[in-house]
């Protein structure tokens, strides 16, 4: 995915989980946090940011915050992008682990019992619900997810088991949203219950994998299967 009129800022302070304050061009404005997580790590006083720049006066906020220089790592923090990758990496042939045919259908936001899935798709004869989960925490060249606890993510870990007992294939599927960092784990320290649930899905035969990416301050695309460490 390719987003327009991208600049350059430098991060001041974050007052709520929507609003971060930078500088850009010298002068201080206000832009939208595509991410509702924490993103403590990356979201420091001086931190070098890349913002969308919109041309919508109906926006409250002009700017949109995309990505974040850390180090050497330059890491995306759009949540809507895992999907968005996600989906055109299949479109252009994605072949998942225990799929024994090519996509041929690709649902998005598909409804299961209680539980909204990230996509739903059929391969052949084969019929699979697959929940997508952004990663933007590295720790010591480690992507952790989740960087605050999800009870709504340990539910769909839980129903993506309902599913396979009735049948279905069922994927969780971690879009690491830097490259660089050499596996995913479950980050039990921030939500124990959630690396529980997902271990339990991994006996229960949900599969879980998970990507890297190749990122620019104005782009982001799926690139390779990185291992998951449970």
């Amino acid at each position: 995915m390719i987003y327009a009129n991208i600049v350059t800022g430098i991060f001041i302070k974050r007052p709520n989980r929507f609003i971060a304050h930078v500088i850009i061009d010298g002068r201080e404005e206000k832009a939208h946090v595509k991410n509702t997580g924490r993103c403590r790590e990356l979201l420091i006083p001086g931190a070098l940011v890349y913002l969308q720049e919109h041309d919508n006066p109906k926006r409250k906020t002009r700017f949109s915050l995309i990505a974040v220089q850390k180090g050497d790592l330059l890491v995306n923090i759009d949540s809507q992008a895992p999907n968005y990758v996600f989906m055109e990496a299949l479109n252009k042939g994605l072949r998942l682990p225990n799929l024994n045919s090519p996509v041929s259908l690709i649902k998005p936001e598909a409804l299961y019992g209680s539980s909204r899935f990230d996509f739903y798709v059929t391969a052949g004869g084969e019929k699979a619900y697959i929940e997508v989960k952004g990663v933007t925490l590295e720790d010591r060249g480690a992507a952790k997810f989740p960087d605050a606890p999800t009870e709504r993510g340990v539910r769909h870990i839980c129903e993506l088991m309902d599913a396979v007992r009735e049948g279905y294939l069922a994927y969780v599927v971690f879009v690491a949203q830097m490259k660089g960092v050499s596996h995913v784990t479950p980050n039990d320290e921030t939500h124990r219950e959630f690396g529980q649930a997902l271990r339990q899905a991994h006996e229960a035969g949900v599969h879980i994998i998970a990507y890297d990416c190749l990122v620019t301050p104005d782009g982001l695309e799926l690139d390779r299967e990185i291992p998951v460490l449970l």
